[in-house]
């Protein structure tokens, strides 16, 4: 079996009928999805209702069964899931490749559980040392936020689709990726610096939210968590 459908598997167990649950999005969450699906539809689960983190999801959702609702309605979750692009040994997580981090950010402050389901393929000794940290932030002068990311030692470009024009958000906003050579050294520094950059909407670095992390490998399921 596929290891994220695995992992998608296993997060199934902490979702209980009458639970409010958030809903990621990505890969990874296409078939948690799907599984949660099939469980509504057997009856094994019931009264679930869910708020989605983007259109994507939420369009997924509905054609399994799912309810969706929204944080304008209920102000707390029972769990929010989700997929990571990397895991450290902290439980730090950099997200945002699937294109909807605020959003997903939004959600997961919102809920009482936050887990994370992946391959082990996305953990990590250092955040970014694999891949990019996204970046969302407004359409106004987007050149002078890349010079700006530039300075604090990345390669940062404005992140493109197929066709040439900017990726956007469902939010509208364009995405910068932010390359580090030898990954990020200090996340927090990191992030406390981004975050009060104005014209910088959010970034990717998820630091110190996940409660559990589920990671598939080859051998099995294994579970990181919190130690708070």
């Amino acid at each position: 079996m596929d290891l994220k459908r695995q992992a998608a598997l296993h997060a199934l167990q902490y979702v209980h009928s009458g639970n409010i649950i958030g809903l990621g999005s990505g890969s990874t969450m296409t078939l948690f999805i799907e599984e949660l699906g099939a469980l509504l539809k057997s009856g094994e689960l019931s009264d679930i209702v869910a708020v989605p983190t983007s259109e994507e999801t939420a369009e997924q959702a509905r054609q399994a069964g799912v309810k969706l609702s929204t944080l304008d309605e209920y102000e707390r979750l029972d769990i929010a899931i989700d997929g990571a692009d990397e895991v450290d040994n902290n439980l730090n997580l950099v997200k945002g490749l699937g294109r909807a981090l605020l959003r997903e950010k939004v959600v997961a402050t919102h809920a009482d559980e936050f887990v994370i389901i992946v391959d082990n393929t996305k953990l990590v000794t250092r955040l970014g040392e694999r891949g990019p940290l996204p970046i969302e932030v407004v359409s106004f002068a987007v050149d002078s936020q890349i010079r700006w990311l530039t300075e604090l030692g990345c390669v940062a470009e404005l992140w493109l689709s197929e066709n040439g024009s900017a990726m956007l958000t469902d939010n509208g906003n364009p995405l910068v990726r932010c390359w580090f050579e030898d990954g990020i050294d200090n996340p927090e520094y990191l992030a406390s610096l981004i975050k009060c950059r104005v014209g910088i909407v959010e970034h990717g670095l998820f630091l110190d939210m996940a409660t559990k992390v589920i990671v598939a490998h080859e051998t099995g399921i294994t579970e990181m968590e919190s130690a708070a």
